[in-house]
């Protein structure tokens, strides 16, 4: 390989190293303003406020870097992911604004967010030299891990075992793509395609109302689920009927 090459597939790798660590930080931003908005609703101080915000912030990656156990994680050697949490903590403090509210202002963050968490836990997975499942799994935690430790530490059950619009699948779906691409030797083209994949999926999902099912009972509360069932309804008092009126003749 030609010097020029090799310069150019390290600029490809800073670049697109620099842009995920912006991304990420975004993220860190996002989740802590919602942890700071879930402890409003809990009635919680300042300090309260700062631990429920950076846990939120920061669990997923620090999970994700100690069961790595491969060198510090990088909340704790990188300053700016500490203090980009705290800056979100501590705007959810000052300005009085929902939970319910923090998640429509920034559903589309939060889809981007996703992908990019989910690729990097699983693109640095696979270059300590662990496998795919690893791969998968710790892509996904990275990216679904601060949620739920913040409502763990809140003694609410975590919002990611259901209920809000597949949110640990599509870390899933992203991780598992990005691991393919890997092993098809085009990881440049599996953060493009898992951060796509997570907007669309999630954005979805959060439209439409998709869910996993939550017993053999279950029904979907999609929209489309929804105006199926109201056709069907009609038709089946009508069939009620038209029995009811042979048997009585």
């Amino acid at each position: 390989m030609s010097t020029v090459s090799v310069m150019s597939v390290s600029s490809l790798s800073m670049g697109i190293g620099t842009a995920t660590r912006y991304l990420d930080l975004a993220g860190v931003f996002s989740c802590a303003l919602l942890g700071g908005a879930v402890a409003r609703t809990a009635g919680l101080d300042l300090f309260g406020f700062l631990v429920v915000g950076i846990v939120s912030g920061l669990g997923g990656g620090m999970m994700r870097d100690v069961l790595l156990q491969h060198g510090t994680p990088v909340a704790l050697t990188d300053y700016a992911y500490l203090l980009t949490s705290l800056a979100g903590t501590t705007v959810a403090f000052l300005v009085l604004i929902s939970e319910q509210h923090w998640n429509r202002l920034f559903t589309a963050l939060d889809a981007a967010v996703i992908g990019f968490w989910a690729v990097a836990g699983a693109n640095k997975t696979l270059a300590v030299g662990l496998g795919w499942l690893p791969a998968v799994l710790l892509g996904t935690l990275t990216a679904v891990g601060g949620g739920a430790l913040r409502d763990v530490i809140l003694g609410r059950m975590p919002a990611v075992f259901g209920g809000n619009g597949l949110y640990a699948t599509v870390a899933l779906a992203v991780a598992a793509v990005t691991v393919l691409c890997w092993y098809l030797g085009v990881p440049g083209i599996g953060i493009g395609l898992g951060v796509t994949l997570a907007l669309v999926l999630r954005l979805a999902a959060v439209r439409y109302g998709w869910n996993l099912p939550s017993g053999l009972d279950w029904r979907p509360h999609s929209t489309l689920a929804s105006l199926l069932r109201r056709r069907s309804r009609p038709a089946t008092r009508r069939g009620g009927k038209s029995r009811s009126r042979k048997e009585s003749s």
